[in-house]
């Protein structure tokens, strides 16, 4: 006697026995039952969901002999005659073996005639999107007007390769995938009415690995029973798949938790063993992970239990870590066809876990489940890391310096002379000693003062005036800095030694902005009151108070408990900074306006000078 597969046997031949298609169901049920039937329908979906099953139960609902409804009878002969796949007036055609326009011209050219036996001749052609385009224009002017006695039922699993001339003459289902527990379900039934003994997790394996699809999940559950012999063992069926134990996962998680790198690579060596699939191990991983922080971060959520103690590495871990695993896991799965071997990859994998571990003794514990205190927590380390990575000066992640420009001395450079006969006028300053690399030749007497840039194409000159001895080059000298006062240690008197101390304290980055945008108000008995303007307000998180307290300890004996107030403070670091570098240019545009070259220039030659051009020489 041959044997009927499950996947054949169990076929539904009615709609109310399919699983998961409510939505279908219900929209050919009410079209049946009012008879508004449409002559074109087009079923996508992936394999297995059931597109040529409902193809089928709706010819049987046309064709019934005890008249159309959504319920066929399934004892007339119509109704026997389709679920054995013999009914005239069923013709089921495959487009991945008729491809032609020939072919599909023969579908027209029959569809002009009665139906034979059935009242309603239906064609139904899986797989449509492998017609070729000819074909699909033979097609078009039957699918939009056939004949009252035809119905087009169209199947396909790739509907973005349907000309959309195709789509507009169809009313278009969408087959959803079918989650675990609608597969598990069925499955249940089937192995219960079959009388084979199984065990949870063995259907909970074959659910899964059927990847949404009922009909891959009956073959594999054919495959199970010929591989257990009627026995349906969790390990039996795991050997079968090639799955792991996720007790195997759970021992991985442990030891990447405690930081044991030995017990590490001895559970992937024992792993091995079993020749496992490695990207799906990775997989694997990933899901404990998501249901690790599901615990953590929704504690009421409900979970299966499948091998892995969630909850104690749940209490283990901290979320931001969890998080980051679990996108190393993700990672690690798609980079998995570049390294050299599948294990080499699936180790790098699990070791860039354990290398990326929260320094210090705290092993990545301390977060505690659920509740506000555990947000605050975890929110305050993960901007402590951040801060302390943005502080090291050393730190080969550190970004680029943030510091604001200090005041000093204007230096100014001419701006672009537009005139018939340009001219360039240059004013400097003299270098600072900390600056200046090299010292400057001084200027020949017979040389000119101001380089003049030798121009295309030179209009005549006019006649030449009288010369006159060069004028010296202007140069601006820089008002002596005032006296600044030396602070002793353990005290900030007043604005100015808040900024001396602020220069001082070696602070980069975001620190060293808000200790700059800071307003002094006081200081004493070791607390040192700020003030800071509300578009700065993102600057005082805890972590980078801390770490201005921290870079002041050492100039004031010890760190200072630093409050911001909302009083009007002195002038702010930033805003000295600024009003130095407005004093520089106002100096600057003084300087060059009032040099007797340029006002030869502009009165003599026309020359004029280009809007907001000139620029301190330190900022040219």
């Amino acid at each position: 006697m041959s044997y009927l597969v499950l996947a054949r046997k169990w076929r539904p031949k009615r709609f109310a026995e399919l699983v998961g298609q409510e939505h279908v169901v219900r929209a050919l049920t009410n079209a049946l039952d009012s008879g508004r039937v449409h002559h074109a329908f087009l079923f996508t979906g992936t394999r297995g969901v059931g597109k040529t099953t409902i193809a089928r139960i709706f010819a049987k609902s046309l064709n019934c002999e005890r008249g159309t409804s959504a319920d066929p009878c399934g004892e007339c002969n119509a109704c026997r005659d389709i679920d054995a796949g013999r009914f005239i007036d069923l013709l089921e055609i495959d487009a991945a073996s008729n491809t032609g326009v020939d072919d599909v011209r023969e579908v027209i050219d029959n569809a002009q005639y009665m139906p034979s036996r059935g009242r309603v001749k239906v064609y139904l052609i899986d797989e449509v999107h492998m017609l070729s385009k000819s074909a699909f224009n033979a097609l078009l002017k039957t699918l939009e007007e056939p004949p009252g006695h035809v119905k087009f039922l169209l199947a396909t699993t790739d509907p973005q390769k349907l000309p959309v001339t195709v789509l507009s003459r169809c009313l278009q289902f969408n087959l959803k995938r079918l989650d675990e527990a609608q597969i598990a379900g069925q499955i249940g039934r089937i192995l219960e009415a079959e009388g084979i003994a199984s065990e949870p997790g063995a259907i909970r394996q074959l659910s899964k690995a059927a990847d949404g699809s009922l009909r891959d999940g009956l073959s594999l559950l054919d495959q199970a029973i010929a591989y257990t012999g009627g026995q349906l063992g969790d390990a039996a069926v795991a050997a079968m798949l090639g799955t792991v134990d996720r007790t195997r996962v759970g021992a991985l998680l442990q030891a990447l938790a405690d930081g044991d790198g030995a017990r590490l690579l001895a559970e992937v060596a024992a792993l091995s063993e079993f020749s496992p699939d490695w990207g799906g191990v990775l997989d694997t991983l990933a899901e404990a992970l998501h249901r690790v922080q599901v615990r953590q971060l929704v504690p009421d959520a409900a979970l299966e239990a499948d091998g892995v103690e969630v909850d104690a590495l749940a209490a283990a871990l901290r979320p931001e870590l969890v998080q980051l695993w679990y996108q190393m896991a993700l990672n690690g799965r798609r980079d998995l066809p570049l390294a050299p071997s599948p294990r080499a990859g699936f180790e790098m994998s699990v070791l860039r876990m354990l290398a990326f571990r929260p320094a210090g003794g705290d092993d990545g514990r301390g977060a505690v489940p659920g509740g506000a205190g555990a947000g605050e927590s975890t929110r305050g380390s993960a901007a402590a890391a951040a801060a302390a990575a943005l502080a090291e000066p050393g730190s080969r992640s550190a970004p680029a310096r943030m510091d604001l420009p200090r005041a000093e001395a204007p230096r100014v450079e001419a701006p672009r002379v537009e005139a018939p006969r340009q001219e360039y006028v240059r004013q400097e300053a003299p270098q600072e000693p900390a600056r200046q690399a090299a010292p400057r030749p001084e200027p020949r007497d017979d040389a000119p003062p101001w380089p003049r840039p030798e121009p295309a194409a030179p209009p005549p000159r006019p006649a030449p005036e009288p010369e006159r001895a060069a004028a010296p080059p202007v140069r601006e000298t820089a008002p002596p800095a005032a006296p600044r006062a030396h602070h002793p240690v353990g005290g900030i008197a007043d604005a100015d030694a808040w900024h001396d101390l602020v220069a001082g304290s070696g602070l980069r980055g975001p620190a060293r902005l808000l200790a700059e945008h800071a307003g002094f108000i006081g200081y004493g008995e070791g607390v040192l009151r700020l003030s800071l303007p509300a578009d700065d307000d993102h600057l005082r998180a805890p972590a980078l108070i801390k770490m201005v307290a921290d870079a002041l300890a050492p100039r004031l004996g010890e760190a200072p408990q630093i409050r911001f107030e909302a009083a009007q403070s002195g002038e702010s670091m930033r805003e000295r900074n600024e009003r130095a570098r407005d004093q520089r240019q106002a100096s600057a545009e003084d300087a060059f306006m009032n040099d007797p070259d340029v006002q030869r220039l502009i009165s003599q030659h026309g020359a004029r000078v280009v809007p907001d051009s000139i620029r301190p020489y330190d900022e040219a």
